[in-house]
C-alpha cells in the first residue's frame, strides 16, 4: 500500500512513501477501502515485496498469534521464524540497498515466567526451550516469538547483509482501532479484554488473571518503529517498549473515571491480582535512544474505550 505518511520527530518532519504488502487483494481492498475519501485515490498496495526493489527501510511486523492451533510447529513455530528470516533473506537478494530493517519482537521473547528477575531490559531473554515450545502450549507462542527474534540476530552474524536490524520487543498492547475490522472479535488479544470488560461480560464474575503487568500504547508502538528507522543510535539494538504497570482492576478503575456512562457494566469491587512483588521495567533505551515519551494507561484506556465504542461495543 503505498500511502504518503508525515511523521514529526522533534522539531522536523519527515515524509515517507509507505508499501504495505498484503496476502491477497482481497485483504488489500478492505484496507483501502476503510480509509477516508481525500486518501483513498493516494493508496495502493503490493501483494508481494519482490516487485518494489526500491526501498530504504523494511520494516516486518506479522507473526502468527493463535489462540487454538493444531501443530505447534507448522502452524506456530515454523511461520514465525521463517517468516522472519525469509524477509531478510529476501532484501539481501533482491533489495540490497535497505539500510535498516525493523522486527517486531514481543516481550514473549523477554519474559522468563520460571525465575523473573527483578527488572527486565534489554539484556533479558526468555530461557524457553524448542521442547517446552512442543510440549507446553502456553509457551508455544513465546518460543515462537524468541526464536525468531534469535534467528534474526543469527542471521546478521552469519550473512552480514549491508543492512543492519533493530528489534521492538512490547508487552500486552492496547489502543485505539484505527484499522479495519471484520467485526469485534477480531481485535488484538490485548484489546479483546477491554472489549469484554466495557460489554459488561465481568460485572458479575471476577476478572481473568491479567497475566501480564506491563503494557504498552499502541500509538507509542507505532511511533518507536518509525523512530527506529530514523535514529541512527537505533542500529543493532533491541528496544523495551514498555509504558508502565497494569493489571485488569487498573483497568476497570482508568474507565470508572474516564467513560462514567458504563458504570452500570463495571465490576464494583474487583479483586485486584497485582502483586506486590511484581516485577521492575527499564525502559531507558527507548525514552533515551528513541525519545519515546510514553502514554499513561489512563489516557490509553480512555482512547482504546472510545474507540471500542464507537464501534459498536
Amino acid at each position: 500500500m503505498y500511502q504518503h505518511l508525515s511523521v514529526c520527530q522533534r522539531s522536523h518532519h519527515i515524509r515517507y512513501t509507505v508499501i504495505t504488502t498484503v496476502r491477497s487483494r482481497e485483504k488489500g481492498d478492505r484496507i483501502i477501502q476503510a480509509q477516508t475519501e481525500s486518501l483513498k485515490s493516494k493508496l495502493s498496495y503490493a501483494v508481494v515485496v519482490r516487485s518494489n526493489p526500491d526501498l530504504d527501510y523494511v520494516i516486518h511486523t506479522a507473526s502468527p498469534f493463535l489462540a487454538k492451533f493444531e501443530d505447534p510447529v507448522l502452524d506456530v513455530l515454523e511461520p514465525a521464524i521463517n517468516g522472519t528470516v525469509g524477509i531478510l533473506r529476501a532484501i539481501n537478494e533482491y533489495a540490497p540497498q535497505v539500510k535498516r530493517v525493523v522486527v517486531t519482537s514481543s516481550f514473549a521473547a523477554i519474559v522468563n515466567t520460571e525465575s523473573p528477575p527483578k527488572v527486565y531490559d534489554e539484556s533479558s531473554w526468555n530461557p524457553v526451550t524448542w521442547n517446552e515450545s512442543l510440549s507446553d502450549t502456553s509457551k508455544t507462542y513465546r518460543g515462537s516469538k524468541t526464536f525468531a527474534e534469535k534467528a534474526a540476530w543469527g542471521f546478521l552474524d552469519k550473512e552480514k547483509p549491508s543492512f543492519d536490524l533493530t528489534n521492538i520487543n512490547p508487552p500486552l498492547v492496547y489502543g485505539p482501532i484505527a484499522h479495519h475490522l471484520e467485526n469485534l472479535d477480531r481485535l488484538n488479544t490485548s484489546n479483546l479484554k477491554i472489549r469484554d470488560i466495557i460489554q459488561g461480560k465481568y460485572k458479575d464474575d471476577p476478572l481473568p488473571p491479567t497475566g501480564t503487568f506491563l503494557f504498552t500504547d499502541v500509538r507509542d508502538l507505532a511511533l518507536a518503529h518509525v523512530r527506529a528507522i530514523e535514529v541512527p543510535e537505533a542500529g543493532g539494538k533491541r528496544f523495551f517498549l514498555v509504558a508502565g504497570h497494569c493489571s485488569h482492576k487498573q483497568i476497570v478503575d482508568a474507565l470508572r473515571e474516564t467513560h462514567p456512562e458504563l458504570l452500570s457494566r463495571l465490576p464494583e469491587n474487583p479483586e485486584d491480582d497485582f502483586p506486590t512483588d511484581v516485577y521492575g521495567y527499564d525502559n531507558s533505551r527507548a525514552r533515551e535512544i528513541l525519545g519515546i515519551e510514553f502514554k499513561s494507561l489512563q489516557e490509553c484506556i480512555k482512547d482504546t474505550a472510545t474507540s471500542l465504542l464507537q464501534l459498536g461495543a
